[in-house]
């Protein structure tokens, strides 16, 4: 298969030959992994008993999903990449903020994804043929982790989807074993290690969990999936076809390894640490299943992480190659993961990511969604590609490249979150306001959204005179 040619520029129309099954495929497949599965863990962490751990999870998958699957219909119109596509309200430089906070999500989840998949490999590894845990052993293992996900990121695309349709079949399979392996140790109690509620408290708890382990889920891919649906074609897959796709796609990729990671959390006793406990419970005729799951899922995931790094990257910096922003951003993906391993716990580190990111990416998802709904999803494709040109003008020039209003809205509405957020360390002013429970999400996402439509409360026209790229309104009434 060759490698792919493409970066942020528009995927002509002959190259969109991909459908709403593989998005279903590639969003299943590429989260069957441990980087996704640990989420599923923090509940239980939280002091959290079994439906109260389920029910988070639930409640904030679901939300997060309905913020976040109308941004696969942008792509699916502009035929580039998300960030890149911001640009229609952001400016086509403007459009950075959507790169950079892209480039941090997907960096931050290939870091983790690899960081629990090599320790659980190195786990089982010592189970199997008593490999060492120093580190030698795991400094090697991530490595092959790291270059075995460039491979498939630097091939691009069309790779990536094989290998999630392969995933999607044999990583269902081995999660039903390991229900199977570790349904003897069940238990629906909270875990007494946990110490209890971590924020004093049942619902603040409750709240921190929908957030930390269901909300950040679909939130990660709010830069992630224009990456997917430009190769679809709006001419032969309908707007609601791709939008139910995105929903049960992302739905069952995030909600069927959460909830495997909530379940073998209280089979394993896993609560000060997921990856020990969960090798140390294996039964032995599982080890073998689980070392193929860290594997394998790791790179599916972190290979979809790093190739949408790649895009950003190459949208930050037009004058690189796809391929080698890709290296880059993979030397620094595996340097992450060092430093997560050696200076950091997981649950604080896990925890200080999503919710920091979240805080921070949810007022760019809402105002992106904003000028969406305004030009009902007609947009001057080759007016967005100027940045990448290195040229200048078209209809998103604004100012000098930039958009104000929008911008200024994304910097108040992030400012706001992260004065709003909860960390292990950090506890902003304004909890106060909210009785200590985080509403930095809530609070980002409102303050960005309504900043918008006040700085900037009539729509700019989506086309420019001469243009020859047209599209159907994306919410049209269509049969499935």
């Amino acid at each position: 298969m060759p490698m792919e040619q493409r970066g942020v520029d528009t995927i002509p129309e002959e190259e969109r030959t991909s459908g709403p099954r593989d998005l279903v495929s590639i969003l299943l497949g590429s989260n069957l992994c441990l980087g996704v599965i640990v989420f599923g863990w923090l509940p239980p962490s939280f002091g959290l008993g079994w439906w109260a751990s389920v029910s988070s999870i639930v409640v904030g998958t679901l939300a997060g999903t309905a913020l976040t699957a109308p941004l696969a219909l942008i792509s699916l119109r502009t035929a580039t990449n998300l960030s890149t596509s911001s640009g229609a309200q952001f400016g086509v430089r403007g459009r950075l903020v959507g790169s950079v906070v892209g480039l941090l999500l997907a960096l931050g989840y290939t870091a983790l994804t690899v960081w629990i998949g090599g320790d659980v490999m190195v786990g089982a590894l010592g189970r199997l043929v008593g490999l060492p845990a120093n580190g030698v052993s795991y400094g090697v293992v991530y490595g092959l982790l790291a270059a075995a996900t460039v491979a498939g990121a630097v091939y691009g695309y069309r790779v990536l989807l094989a290998m999630s349709r392969v995933l999607a079949v044999g990583m269902t399979a081995l999660l039903a074993l390991g229900v199977i392996a570790y349904a003897p140790h069940f238990t629906t109690d909270a875990l007494p290690e946990a110490g209890g509620y971590l924020l004093g408290g049942f619902w603040p708890t409750w709240l921190l969990a929908t957030v930390a382990a269901g909300l950040s889920g679909p939130i990660a891919f709010i830069t992630l999936l224009g990456d997917y649906t430009r190769y679809i074609s709006p001419a032969r897959h309908t707007s609601r076809r791709v939008l139910h796709a995105t929903w049960l796609g992302l739905i069952l990729g995030l909600l069927v390894p959460q909830l495997f990671g909530t379940f073998t959390a209280y089979a394993a006793r896993a609560a000060l640490d997921y990856a020990g406990p969960l090798v140390d419970a294996s039964p032995a005729w599982y080890l073998v299943p689980l070392l193929l799951a860290a594997s394998a899922g790791s790179v599916g995931n972190a290979g979809l992480m790093l190739y949408s790094m790649g895009l950003d990257l190459d949208a930050i910096l037009p004058r690189a190659s796809r391929a080698r922003a890709t290296y880059t951003v993979a030397v620094v993906a595996t340097i992450c993961v060092f430093v997560g391993h050696y200076a950091s716990t997981a649950q604080d580190a896990m925890t200080s990511f999503v919710l920091l990111l979240t805080a921070v990416g949810t007022p760019w998802a809402v105002i992106t969604l904003i000028g969406f709904a305004r030009c009902r999803g007609v947009y001057d494709a080759d007016a967005l590609q100027v940045f990448n040109r290195r040229a200048r003008g078209g209809i998103y020039w604004y100012r000098s490249g930039w958009n104000i209003p929008a911008t200024v809205s994304w910097a108040l509405g992030a400012a706001v979150g992260l004065l709003a957020v909860s960390l292990p360390s950090y506890e902003g002013p304004l909890l106060s306001l909210t009785g200590g429970v985080d509403c930095s999400f809530l609070l980002s996402g409102l303050v960005g959204g309504v900043a918008y439509a006040v700085l900037q409360p009539r729509a700019r026209s989506q086309q420019s005179p001469g243009t020859t790229y047209s599209a159907r309104p994306a919410f049209e009434d269509e049969a499935v």
